[in-house]
């Protein structure tokens, strides 16, 4: 029997979930627009194993949105989750960000595109089929009118997450649909983190780090005036 913690920091959302065997158990989350996630994760994971009347040492792993998404946020989830498997010695299994958002859309026939905005016209985005398979692997892409042509033109195509504000601004096709209000949450993680864990699939938590898909550009403070 296996019990995970699930952390997700990615986005906005601080999301935590406490799963058995791939079925989540509790869930708390917060999409405050001011990543509260310094505040609030260890509050959440407090919260999570309280509800469960479990103590950290009872779970047999942890697992962590890996990215791509907001550096920030995935530093500060991907270094927590790391200090809960020094302190606990459990194992830490990395799960894609992009992967579990696109759970969050339930259909039996089309493509799946989840997509996390970047800056400007810039999204992070992946493509599953129906089933969850991957079709094509993660990119940073600039939108453009000819986004993701090649799969309207075959059938629906279904866009979730916050980078949709963008591509609704741009593609106007009768085969997309736009799965609105989704961010990456920690209960998507749950059966994922299960299926990494049977087959012993867990990360070196000594040298793990997030997937930030393109480097860290620092932003210059605006002069004072």
């Amino acid at each position: 029997m296996a019990y995970i913690l699930n952390i997700e920091t990615s986005t906005t959302n601080c999301s935590v979930s406490l799963s058995k065997e791939g079925e989540t158990l509790v869930l708390k989350e917060d999409n405050s627009k001011d990543y509260s996630h310094a505040e609030r994760l260890h509050v959440y994971i407090d919260e999570v194993l309280k509800e469960a009347e479990m103590l950290l040492q009872d779970i047999d792993a942890v697992a962590v949105s890996k990215g791509p998404g907001s550096y920030t946020g995935l530093r500060i989830g991907v270094s927590t989750a790391k200090g809960l498997c020094f302190s606990a010695d459990k194992p830490l299994i990395s799960i894609s960000t992009l992967e579990a958002l696109a759970h969050q859309v339930k259909t039996n026939k089309g493509v799946i595109i989840p997509m996390l905005d970047a800056r400007r016209m810039e999204v992070y985005s992946a493509v599953f089929d129906d089933e969850f398979k991957s079709i094509r692997e993660i990119q940073a892409q600039i939108l453009d009118e000819l986004s993701f042509v090649e799969y309207l033109e075959q059938g629906k195509v279904f866009f979730v997450g916050n980078g949709i504000e963008k591509t609704k601004m741009l593609i106007n096709h009768p085969n997309a649909v736009f799965v609105e209000g989704k961010l990456p949450s920690a209960n998507e993680m749950s059966m994922l983190a299960y299926n990494k864990y049977k087959k012993s699939d867990i990360e070196d938590v000594a040298y793990f780090e997030p997937y930030y898909l393109k480097d860290f550009i620092a932003l210059k403070p605006k002069p004072k005036v």
